[in-house]
């Protein structure tokens, strides 16, 4: 571990979480790491924070994880950061919760010498020098994906008309699903028409209000399709449609994108009509990674997590089979 003198402790510990790991937890015999971590806006979330604690917790290599909480805030993002830094860590992992805002703290830390690798989430490319390796989803291919599934589904239909429930605003995922999804329709020249397109903030709460706002403004009978960047959101919709007499699944078709274990439940029960995978257990990935980085090995930009898709046909098979 880098040995630099520790600045604004008191509020720096605010912030962390840390998980002792390896042989004791000695510091002398291991890595030190700190994740900034999106927060706990979703089950998906959780369950990625467990896999990288539980992994570093079992790996012999890591000596101790530091653990920040976002909270959906890119302000206490960028302070855990800084207090990574400060700390002397040897790598820094970070969940993005948007693209932008990133430059001054990534020079921080790169004047540090301290690589960062992305987890999840990616930056605005501008930045790409500033971070080693993104760990994680090809969200463009996730929306790729979903639109397939509407070519096939749709494939006889006299035009399409959809909703979408976006992701966080400004965040890679939100802005990589819609792209994925919409340049499959374009480039395949797919008569559909996007009625309404919102952000529901990756949460089940703000994803039920919108769709509320949806079904109060459009005439369910005139909509097809809705596509939601995320379980929470899609879920928090169904409970709307249901709550409207509307029959999520049959006369609103719903593609939802992660795949936790409520979300393939609804799928059992024949609410929604596709899952793209999006999965959250990657932590032992990331430990190979992060030792990886270290220790100087090349990397590559980018490295994927494997992920599926499934349909109506899959639902009850895999529901028992969700880690999350």
């Amino acid at each position: 571990m880098k040995q630099r003198l520790l600045g604004g402790l008191g509020s720096a510990m605010l912030l962390f979480g840390s998980v002792a790991c390896g042989d004791g937890g000695d510091n002398g015999d291991g890595l030190t790491i700190g994740f900034v971590q999106v927060g706990a806006e979703s089950a998906w979330r959780t369950a990625n924070s467990e896999s990288v604690k539980d992994a570093a917790a079992d790996d012999d290599r890591i000596a101790e994880l530091k653990f920040v909480d976002g909270q959906q805030k890119q302000e206490k993002q960028l302070k855990g950061v800084r207090n990574l830094i400060t700390q002397g860590v040897d790598a820094i992992v970070v969940a993005p919760i948007v693209e932008t805002g990133w430059t001054d703290v990534l020079q921080e830390a790169q004047d540090n010498d301290i690589p960062v690798i992305l987890a999840d989430r990616g930056i605005e490319k501008e930045d790409s020098d500033l971070y080693v390796t993104r760990l994680g989803s090809d969200f463009v291919r996730e929306g790729e994906k979903a639109g397939e599934w509407v070519l096939d589904e749709f494939a006889d239909a006299n035009g399409l008309n959809l909703l979408q429930l976006e992701g966080s605003v400004g965040s890679a995922p939100a802005n990589d699903r819609a792209e994925g999804f919409f340049n499959v329709l374009d480039g395949e020249g797919f008569d559909y028409q996007l009625v309404d397109s919102q952000s529901g903030d990756f949460q089940a709460e703000d994803g039920k209000a919108v769709m509320e706002t949806f079904l109060q403004k459009y005439d369910a009978d005139e909509i097809d399709l809705l596509y939601a960047h995320n379980d929470e959101m899609g879920l928090g919709a169904i409970q709307a449609m249901e709550e409207a007499g509307v029959a999520p699944g049959d006369d609103i078709q719903v593609i939802i994108v992660d795949g936790s274990q409520a979300g393939f439940q609804a799928g059992v029960e024949g609410k929604l009509n596709y899952i793209v995978e999006c999965n959250p257990a990657f932590g032992p990935q990331l430990m190979d990674v992060v030792t990886d980085v270290v220790n100087g090995e090349e990397m590559d930009k980018f490295t994927a997590v494997e992920e599926g898709v499934f349909s109506e046909d899959d639902f009850a098979d895999e529901v028992d089979n969700r880690a999350f």
